[in-house]
């Protein structure tokens, strides 16, 4: 691997996502804080290195990113390992997000899904409960979207095929987004 090469990559693909999204980033910024100063929460979820993802932003919100504040109500749902298994085995793994915002899913809320793809059968089933329950959808992706694109609300997608490039710039965005929620929520 040719580090050099993919650190010039990763810059590029940085700069391209700032130059053509920095509108659409500010959105999903504005909606999340919105979200939660109205009492709200974030659902976040994904698969495999998306789901890890998910679960290190929520614990930034949960927790802190960057100074001791109060907790902020976000929620993973690829953590819960008795209700994944429930879900995948009773009813299909397409479901394991969906049934969880089905249930825990409230009018204004925030589904955060991160699929490399935009093709995820279960983030796609889930945006779609979260479109029928009136949850605000975020999608972090790549380049276009994928089948999530229609159900993205706000559609934040990384322009590469390259699913390691992807979720680099992914968790840098939501590094970005934790800084800027806490920031706005919590001002010094």
């Amino acid at each position: 691997m040719d580090h050099q090469r993919v650190a010039q990559e990763w810059s590029r693909l940085l700069n391209e996502f700032f130059a053509t999204r920095e509108a659409v980033f500010e959105r999903a910024i504005e909606a999340c804080v919105g979200a939660l100063k109205n009492g709200r929460k974030i659902l976040a979820f994904g698969n495999g290195g998306s789901a890890a993802e998910a679960q290190h932003f929520v614990a930034e919100l949960v927790n802190k990113f960057l100074k001791p504040r109060a907790a902020l109500r976000a929620v993973t749902l690829s953590t819960d390992t008795s209700v994944l298994t429930c879900i995948g085995n009773d009813v299909s793994y397409n479901a394991v997000f969906s049934r969880q915002i089905e249930a825990l899913g409230d009018l204004g809320d925030i589904a955060l899904a991160l699929t490399t793809s935009g093709n995820s059968p279960n983030v796609l089933e889930a945006l779609k409960t979260a479109k029928k329950q009136g949850l605000v959808t975020i999608v972090l992706t790549g380049w276009s979207g994928g089948k999530s694109a229609p159900l993205a609300d706000i559609l934040l997608d990384v322009p590469s095929p390259e699913t390691p490039r992807i979720q680099e710039i992914h968790l840098y965005l939501l590094h970005v987004l934790a800084g800027e929620i806490e920031e706005r929520m919590f001002p010094a």
